[in-house]
């Protein structure tokens, strides 16, 4: 068998066959592979998406929680000040200053958590999938420089 002139001066410049069959095809079978091409980017681009803010809700969810407990501590806090207002710490300290003892070591605990809670939602915020949105400016760059040339 007899390679062509053309397909030897093809092979020893390196050339990529694939290259060879794109420059080849019409506009059309162009357009129709840039079509597939982009729907299946596009597609890759919105996976990624939806699973940056699945684990961005799940962070957000995990700082809500805290929060909410931080209220929890701050409510039985108020109960144990009303509660330590005729509490059996009356006998051994003045009555005020027991009741002031308890609830300002559990108004520490909530404030606490509080400060736990918002650190964790300010980590999940903002909710934009930052790895998809620089995968897409990548690949918007990449297009622009493949029609420029």
């Amino acid at each position: 068998m007899t390679a062509t002139p053309m397909h030897e001066a093809t092979h020893e410049a390196g050339h990529d066959p694939g290259r060879t069959e794109l420059a080849s095809a019409t506009t059309s079978e162009l357009i129709s592979r840039l079509s597939t091409q982009m729907s299946e980017l596009v597609r890759g681009e919105l996976e990624l998406a939806r699973t940056e803010l699945a684990e961005k809700g799940k962070r957000a969810g995990v700082g809500a929680g805290l929060a909410g407990a931080a209220g929890v501590v701050a409510l039985l806090a108020a109960g144990t000040l009303v509660a330590a207002g005729v509490g059996a710490l009356a006998l051994v300290l003045p009555f005020w200053l027991s009741a002031l003892i308890v609830g300002v070591v559990l108004l520490l605990v909530a404030g606490v958590l509080a400060l736990t809670g918002r650190g964790r939602l300010k980590a999940a915020a903002p909710p934009v999938p930052e790895q998809a949105v620089d995968g897409v400016r990548d690949d918007v760059a990449t297009v622009r420089e493949a029609v420029h040339r």
